[in-house]
């Protein structure tokens, strides 16, 4: 079941404080998140993450491509 247009898309806070705190820094490491469930927000647009697939961490670069999916999309289990 989708979720309702109001509400907006689920992105967890920390995840868009890493992003907020990644954009003034210039030597940018990857962002490690557990969470799958996140969707992709234009704002992650060009960042590396480092997500959870519940054995290790895949490495995926965000691209235009993938605003509106969700991170555990990219990253089979």
């Amino acid at each position: 079941m989708a979720r309702t247009k109001w509400k907006g898309p689920l992105v967890e806070e920390r995840l868009i404080k890493k992003v907020e705190k990644q954009k003034t820094e210039t030597n940018r490491k990857p962002i490690k998140t557990w969470s799958r469930k996140s969707t992709i927000i234009p704002d992650f647009v060009g960042f590396s993450f480092l997500i959870y697939n519940g054995k290790k961490f895949i490495p995926l670069t965000i691209s235009e491509d993938m605003v509106g999916h969700k991170l555990g999309e990219f990253a089979p289990t």
